[in-house]
C-alpha cells in the first residue's frame, strides 16, 4: 500500500504530549486542530500520554493535561494510552526488527561515539556517527556488554515526505543516521515509541509542529523498515509572539489553565486557536460546529501564526454576547468553582440570570461579567470606586434623597421606572442622564453598569430604595 493510501481509511487522529509540565498554547492548538480534524471526518481523536520518561513525566502534570483538554471541550474516544504501560510492546518490535536484520545491536560506548564524531568536525566531515557495528558478525559480540538496538537505515538514496502544509520535502538518507530504537536500559526512544503506537492505534494522520519535521523523515524509515504503511503527515508552523519572535512566557505564552483563570470562554480559546494557522475565508467568529464542518488540511498556512490577546479578547467578548443566558450562568459556576469561590447563593444567581441580557452586552471575560452583576453580589453598604464616588457628590446625593421620597409608590418594572425617573428629572430640571448616573452610582458603586433601570427592577423595590436612601443620607463607602 502506498504512504497515502490512509487518506481512504477510516480517519484517526492523536495528541500525544509529554506529561512534564501544564499544557501550553502550542500544544492546544495541536490538539484542536487533531480533534476538528477526526471529528470533520467522522473519525477517531486519540490521547496518548507520552511518559517514557520517568525522571520529567508526573501525575500532575499528566493531569493537568486532561484539565486543561477538558476545560477546551476536546473530549478524546477511548482511555488515554500511557506510552510507559507499552514499553514491553516497543521491545517485541525492536527484537522483531533486530530478527528481520533491519537492525542491529550496537556495543559503541559514548566516548567512542564522542571520538568519531570530533574526529569527523576536525576533518571536515559531518559529525554523524557510522557504526562500526552495523555489519559485524554477531560471532564479534563482546558478551554481557551493554549496547543499544539501531536501525539499519539506508545509506543512499532519498527518504519523501509528502506534507499536508509543507508540500513535498526530501531529505537524503546519508544525512539521517541509523537512529538508536532501544537504549541500553531496555527504555525504547521517542522515535521508535511513536512509529509503534501510532501503527498500534491505527492513526491515519499526524498532525503537529513543523519542529517534528526531520522527526517525520526519521520515523518514515522506521515504518518503511517494518513494511507499515506511513501515516499522512501535516506539520504545522509554530506559534509566534506579536514580535515574530518564537512564542514564550514573556509574550503570554501560558498554560491553558491561565486563560481559564482569567475568564476567557472555552468556546472563545476555540475559535481563536483554530484561526492561529488555518483559515476558512475572511471568517474570524465562528461556532465549534462550523469549525467542524470547515476543518481540513488544505487550509493550513505554512507561515507561522503570531498570537495576539486583544484579538482572543475580542473573540472572547463576541461569544459572551451570542452565548446563551443559561449557559453563561454556567460557565460563571464553573469559573467560581476553579477559583476555589463558594457557589452563588440562590437568590444571587437568579438575580445575575434576569441581569444577564444586559450585562453580556459589554463583558469580554467572565470576571467582566461579573464585575456588570456586581450589584447583585454586594451587601450595603455600597462600596462606590472612585468614578462612582465622583458622581455622588452632595447635591447628587440630596437629589437622590427627593427621588427616593418619590419611589415610594412606582410602578416597579424597567419600563415604568424609567418614565418614573424622566418625570422627576424634568421636574428637576435636568437632563435623564444627571439622574440615571447618580443612581447607577448609588446602587452598583460604579460608574458604568447594564441598564440602571434593570437593575432596580432586579433588585426590586425594597433593596433600591434601601440603597438609595443611604447614599442619601450620607456619604457611601469607597472601595
Amino acid at each position: 500500500m502506498p504512504a497515502d493510501a490512509t487518506r481512504d481509511a477510516p480517519v484517526v487522529t492523536r495528541f500525544a504530549p509529554s506529561p512534564t509540565g501544564y499544557l501550553h498554547i502550542g500544544g492546544a492548538r495541536t490538539a484542536l486542530f487533531n480533534w476538528l480534524y477526526a471529528r470533520h471526518a467522522g473519525g477517531r481523536f486519540l490521547l496518548r500520554i507520552e511518559d517514557t520518561d520517568r525522571a520529567r513525566s508526573t501525575p500532575e502534570a499528566t493531569e493537568a493535561i486532561f484539565a486543561g483538554l477538558r476545560w477546551l471541550g476536546l473530549d478524546w474516544d477511548g482511555e488515554a494510552v500511557s506510552q510507559f504501560s507499552r514499553v514491553e510492546r516497543h521491545a517485541e518490535v525492536a527484537r522483531e526488527m533486530l530478527a528481520r536484520g533491519v537492525a542491529y545491536r550496537c556495543f559503541a560506548t559514548a566516548e567512542e561515539i564522542e571520538t568519531f564524531r570530533a574526529e569527523a568536525r576536525a576533518n571536515g566531515r559531518p559529525p554523524l556517527f557510522v557504526s562500526p557495528w552495523r555489519d559485524a558478525d554477531p560471532a564479534t559480540w563482546p558478551a554481557d556488554a551493554p549496547c543499544v538496538i539501531r536501525l539499519r537505515a539506508p545509506r543512499d538514496g532519498e527518504t519523501v515526505i509528502e506534507d499536508a502544509v509543507q508540500g513535498t520535502v526530501t531529505f537524503r538518507n546519508e544525512t539521517l543516521d541509523d537512529l538508536i530504537l532501544m537504549r541500553s536500559d531496555g527504555v525504547p526512544t521517542y522515535m521508535h515509541a511513536v512509529v509503534v503506537d501510532d501503527h498500534d492505534m491505527n492513526v491515519t494522520h499526524v498532525i503537529r509542529g513543523d519542529d517534528h519535521l526531520t522527526n517525520a523523515a526519521r520515523q518514515t524509515l522506521i515504518y518503511r523498515a517494518l513494511g507499515w504503511d506511513v501515516p499522512k503527515w501535516a506539520h504545522i508552523p509554530l506559534i509566534h509572539g506579536p514580535d515574530g519572535a518564537k512564542l514564550s512566557k514573556r509574550h503570554g505564552a501560558l498554560g491553558v489553565e491561565a486563560y481559564r483563570d482569567m475568564g476567557f470562554l472555552p468556546e472563545a480559546m476555540r475559535n481563536y486557536l483554530a484561526r492561529l494557522g488555518w483559515s476558512h475565508g475572511n471568517d474570524e467568529f465562528f461556532t465549534t460546529e462550523q469549525a467542524i464542518a470547515w476543518f481540513d488540511l488544505d487550509h493550513l498556512g505554512k507561515a507561522p501564526a503570531r498570537f495576539d490577546f486583544s484579538k482572543l479578547t475580542h473573540l472572547s467578548g463576541q461569544h459572551i454576547r451570542v452565548a446563551a443566558d443559561d449557559a453563561l450562568m454556567a460557565e460563571l459556576d464553573a469559573f467560581l468553582a476553579s477559583q476555589q469561590k463558594p457557589p452563588l447563593e440562590p437568590q444571587r444567581r437568579k438575580m445575575l440570570l434576569r441581569a444577564m441580557p444586559g450585562m453580556k452586552e459589554r463583558a469580554k471575560t467572565l470576571p467582566e461579567l461579573l464585575e456588570m452583576g456586581r450589584f447583585a453580589l454586594i451587601d450595603r453598604p455600597v462600596e462606590a470606586d472612585a468614578a462612582g464616588a465622583k458622581l455622588l457628590d452632595p447635591a447628587s446625593r440630596g437629589m437622590l434623597g427627593r427621588l427616593t421620597s418619590r419611589m415610594q409608590h412606582a410602578s416597579w418594572t424597567a419600563s415604568g421606572l424609567e418614565a418614573y425617573v424622566r418625570n422627576f428629572a424634568a421636574d428637576e430640571g435636568l437632563g435623564l442622564g444627571k439622574v440615571a448616573q447618580p443612581v447607577r452610582a448609588a446602587l452598583t458603586g460604579r460608574a458604568i453598569s447594564p441598564s440602571v433601570f434593570d437593575i432596580m427592577e432586579i433588585l426590586g423595590p425594597e433593596e433600591t430604595l434601601a440603597r438609595l436612601a443611604e447614599c442619601a443620607e450620607g456619604e457611601p463607602a469607597k472601595a
